[in-house]
């Protein structure tokens, strides 16, 4: 986990959700997102704050280090090592939060192929998932390095036999600490070890298959199968 996520709703009713006063830089665009199948290395909105402004950008899904050419770029981050280890010592102090309607994994059931499911709260709010990155800076504008990583969790509950990790997805108040720049980076990494949503936040079931497909992008992809 996260491999792949849905970011249908606006930005707006992201926003809306998080209710955060500050003012609004929005280059995502103010309709629905409607994007139901986001796979890495792809723009995904992201929100981050500088200076008192809250920022909705697009984003690529994956980063590395300058010196670390010789690798994939991850799209996630562990939890328990994201705040020690020297691969994201440059991003740690950068904080966003990405915004998502529900993400998929797949579970091995003993047929052909891996069975997708879909994930989402049970009171159908926004997720807020916790993440750092190269950001872009509102004065300087985008950087081809820019990127970012979702943080991960171990996975508990019912939600193990799903996938044995899950984002940390933060409640409204603690996803508008986590993205203040003023928040220590200690009560930071206290905040994606232990106080991430519990696995009874969720909800989870069947999808078709078609979403393994990345050029498969309808909302057909979100709805429940037998």
């Amino acid at each position: 986990m996260c491999g792949r996520i849905s970011q249908y709703s606006g930005i707006h009713d992201f926003v809306a959700a998080l209710s955060m006063p500050n003012a609004l830089a929005n280059s995502v665009g103010d309709q629905p997102i409607e994007r139901y199948n986001v796979a890495p290395t792809t723009q995904v909105a992201l929100l981050h704050l500088q200076g008192g402004l809250l920022l909705a950008e697009q984003v690529r899904w994956g980063w590395r280090p300058h010196w670390a050419k010789d690798r994939a770029a991850p799209i996630n981050a562990r939890a328990e090592k994201v705040a020690h280890g020297p691969f994201f010592r440059a991003i740690w102090p950068h904080r966003a939060i990405t915004p998502i309607d529900n993400w998929f994994e797949w579970v091995d059931e003993g047929g052909p192929k891996k069975q997708p499911y879909l994930i989402r709260r049970r009171d159908g709010a926004p997720i807020f998932c916790a993440a750092i990155g190269q950001l872009p800076d509102a004065d300087k504008g985008p950087s081809e390095h820019d990127g970012f990583v979702i943080i991960t969790a171990d996975s508990a509950g019912g939600m193990v036999d799903i996938h044995d990790r899950r984002p940390v997805v933060l409640n409204p108040d603690l996803a508008r600490e986590w993205l203040d720049p003023a928040t220590p980076k200690e009560r930071a990494e206290q905040m994606v070890l232990h106080q991430g949503e519990p696995a009874e936040t969720f909800e989870w079931f069947k999808v078709d298959g078609a979403v393994g497909n990345v050029k498969n992008k309808g909302p057909g992809l979100i709805q429940p199968v037998r």
